[in-house]
């Protein structure tokens, strides 16, 4: 993999700034503060972002390369894979993701994984290294250690960690040490006091005492929700009973109101036929006085007749004119007057056979009138109590089936001359439940007080239980991290380690001229160094530019395995300590060795060029 070239909008002090990268060796020169870091830093943003975080820094690296102006905070960067497929990538660094364009200028940054924290892992993805192993690995910043002894020391520390673990901040022994303060300190052990395992143990104990204490106050209300929880069914049921016998004496109070209707009808009914009976009586009456009527109409014809007929018998039987004269005269008379009251009473007599007429009429009527009635009301009685029989049957089922399941089946057929009996027993218990639930209720606030410190006393030893498995889990961990360590720790030093050394040998001594050839590992010191009369030297007792070979060696010696793709060496001030000699050296061993990649020099003074110049080794310049 190798940079092609790079623009850089605005980034720090950088400015518009386009640079050139050569498949091989680059120097980048420049005085301090010219914008050389920046540059370096402009690089590894574009691959992996710029952190937001400050990690231990007085300013993040957003807020310490953010333009002062309003000028857009971006650039491109051009690069080429091994396999010569060639991508850009455009980023503004306020933003978490860049986009990712292949040769033929197609945005393909969705192809890649995103990681919400990192943002889009295109990098990781095509060469498999993380910023933390590109920046261990491939990049050497040597400018920052010092002559003083203690960071040689930590140089020192750095191999060592590096030869022994792969990592150059990672020592093992410091490793296992600080993992067993922690141990200590974060979890504490069976034979510590005060510490955090040990204190919750304790307060476990004293909670599950008190918790046996109050205990039994939690079965005390078990039982009274069990209870309570009896009653209130009962009380739901003798509630659902009450309703249904309230429904039921409604409706048999509706029927009873219905059949009272009925009756009324009966005796309404029963009236029309006594009034019929009447009316036939009088209808008997009326034919009885009509056949003496007329028995008198016969009769009373002849009376004029008869009495006239005397007058003249007599009259003739005293043969005497004047007595004949005078009987037949008041037989006239006697006739005549008759004649005239006959006839008065004849017509009072039609009168009153016609008013006696009419009267049968009218009771033939009537007694017809009310047998209609009366059939009427047999008729409109029997629809009432089919109607009634029908309402009945259909709203006591219709009961039956809403209550079904809430009450009693044998309550649901109750006769009903008992449901006001029912009722009222029904009211009476259910009154008597009301007064037991109180009463449970009053025993349960009683003892709420002791149930709710039981409630947080169990909350907290739920809490401190979980507090427990956290401690027992992170000591699981450390312990099984100390174990994994260790066992890296060995096969590293007894299957890696000696490899590692060896071809770290062979490079110091080509580096050197045959100075150094060998690198051995030692426990204590952590590395020792042969000398050319070949005796050993502790790493200490090196020289500060000896040991910035030394260290360089180590991370040359891991690049070929860090990524399938062969990645830039980018080397920033390394050679600071070096003189002309190693210098030199460590230039022709570079060409020599790693003549197939990418090799970018950052520095602030000419020795790199010159040396390559007396090398005769071409170089691109960019000059800062």
């Amino acid at each position: 993999m190798k940079i092609l070239n790079l623009k850089v909008n605005n980034f720090g002090k950088l400015n518009n700034k386009q640079v050139q990268f050569d498949s091989n060796i680059n120097i980048v020169y420049g005085n301090n503060e010219s914008g050389k870091s920046s540059l370096l830093k402009f690089i590894v943003g574009m691959f992996y972002g710029i952190s937001k975080n400050k990690n231990g820094k007085e300013i993040s690296d957003l807020d310490k390369y953010t333009p002062w102006s309003k000028e857009e905070f971006s650039g491109k960067l051009i690069y080429e894979l091994d396999n010569g497929e060639s991508y850009e990538i455009y980023r503004e660094f306020k933003k978490k993701n860049p986009k990712i364009f292949n040769e033929n200028a197609e945005d393909i940054s969705k192809e890649f994984n995103i990681d919400k924290t990192k943002g889009n892992m295109f990098f990781y993805d095509q060469t498999g290294i993380e910023e933390e192993l590109f920046l261990s690995t491939l990049v050497s910043q040597q400018q920052e250690v010092k002559l003083d002894q203690k960071s040689q020391n930590t140089l020192i520390q750095k191999i060592s960690n590096l030869i022994n673990t792969g990592e150059d901040n990672v020592s093992y022994q410091k490793t296992i040490k600080n993992l067993d303060k922690r141990l200590l300190e974060e979890v504490g052990t069976l034979r510590s006091q005060d510490r955090p395992i040990n204190i919750i143990k304790k307060r476990i104990d004293e909670i599950k005492k008190e918790h046996e204490y109050l205990k039994p106050h939690l079965l005390q209300k078990y039982e009274i929700n069990k209870q309570k929880e009896e009653y209130n069914t009962r009380l739901e049921k003798a509630k659902q009973k009450i309703e249904y016998l309230n429904q039921l004496k409604y409706l048999e109070d509706e029927l009873t109101i219905e059949n009272e209707k009925i009756e009324i009808n009966k005796r309404i009914e029963k009236e029309l036929a006594d009034k019929l009976e009447e009316l036939n009586k009088t209808k008997k009456q009326e034919i009885s006085s009509g056949k003496n009527d007329k028995k008198r109409k016969i009769i009373s014809p002849f009376i004029p007749i008869c009495l006239f007929l005397i007058t003249a018998i007599i009259a003739y039987l005293v043969k005497n004119i004047t007595v004949f004269i005078t009987i037949i005269i008041l037989g006239i008379l006697i006739n005549a007057v008759y004649a005239i009251w006959y006839a008065k009473n004849r017509s009072i007599e039609n009168k009153k056979n016609m008013a006696k007429q009419n009267e049968k009429i009218n009771t033939e009527k009537e007694i017809q009138l009310t047998k209609n009635s009366i059939r009427e009301q047999e008729q409109n009685i029997g629809k009432m109590q089919e109607k009634l029989e029908l309402r009945e049957r259909i709203e006591k089922d219709k009961l039956k089936v809403k209550y079904l399941g809430k009450i009693d089946e044998k309550d649901l057929n109750i006769d009903k001359h008992n449901i006001i009996i029912e009722l009222n027993n029904i009211q009476t218990e259910y009154q008597n439940l009301v007064l037991k639930i109180k009463t449970l209720e009053l025993e349960e606030k009683d003892i709420l007080p002791r149930l709710d410190k039981l409630a947080g006393i169990e909350e907290e030893l739920e809490s401190l239980e979980e507090e427990e498995k956290e401690l027992e889990l992170k000591r699981e961990c450390i312990e099984e991290a100390k174990q994994v360590i260790t066992y890296s720790y060995e096969k590293m030093k007894n299957e890696i380690s000696p490899q590692f050394a060896s071809n770290i040998s062979k490079q110091m001594e080509a580096i050197s001229n045959g100075k150094y050839k060998k690198i051995k590992i030692n426990d204590e010191s952590g590395f020792t160094v042969e000398i050319e009369n070949g005796n050993y030297i502790p790493g200490e007792s090196l020289s500060i530019g000896t040991i910035d070979q030394l260290y360089l060696s180590l991370r040359l010696s891991v690049i070929n395995d860090i990524s399938i793709e062969k990645m830039p060496i980018i080397l920033d001030e390394t050679f600071a300590y070096f003189d002309d000699e190693r210098l030199e050296n460590i230039l022709k061993f570079l060409i020599n060795n790693y003549s197939d990649r990418q090799i970018i020099i950052f520095t602030c003074t000419t020795r790199e060029k010159e040396a390559l110049a007396k090398l005769n080794v071409k170089y691109n310049l960019v000059q800062m």
